[in-house]
């Protein structure tokens, strides 16, 4: 929102209220329904203090991801409003929420990306646009 309020051009999010309102649905299934209890800070304290095996989390990790996607899925492939991107032909704001969620979703290899074509189809169609291959995290001047 602060993005779309100091640099609105590109817009991260349509001009219609409709359009604005599923977008910000999408992005928050992601930024609040999956990320938050499957970041790398939940693992580890899975992990650590409280001495689940990796088994378990895996397990809890890959639940998580399926609730949410089963449902970013359903919505992307059935609504009619997704098109090269997840609203539209234009990236925005539900696409910078997606690309980092599938990234994480690869953490695990039990987890079957496959299961969502709608999801993987828009992922690859972002990381084609300069800005998300540049945000990569193999991309930064940090990556390990």
């Amino acid at each position: 929102e602060y993005l779309e309020e100091t640099r609105p051009h590109p817009p991260l999010l349509p001009s219609d209220s409709v359009g604005r309102a599923r977008v910000r649905s999408l992005a928050e299934a992601i930024a609040c329904d999956i990320h938050p209890i499957d970041n790398l800070r939940v693992l580890q304290y899975l992990s650590r203090p409280l001495g689940h095996k990796e088994p378990d989390i895996e397990h809890w990790f890959n639940h998580w991801i399926v609730l949410g996607f089963e449902g970013i899925e359903k919505t992307l492939s059935s609504d009619g409003k997704a098109g090269t991107f997840c609203h539209g032909d234009v990236p925005g704001l539900a696409d910078i929420c997606l690309v980092p969620q599938v990234f994480n979703a690869r953490r695990y290899p039990s987890f079957d990306l496959n299961r969502y074509p709608t999801i993987m189809r828009i992922n690859e169609n972002c990381l084609k646009v300069e800005a998300f291959d540049r945000a990569m995290p193999e991309n930064q001047p940090d990556a390990e």
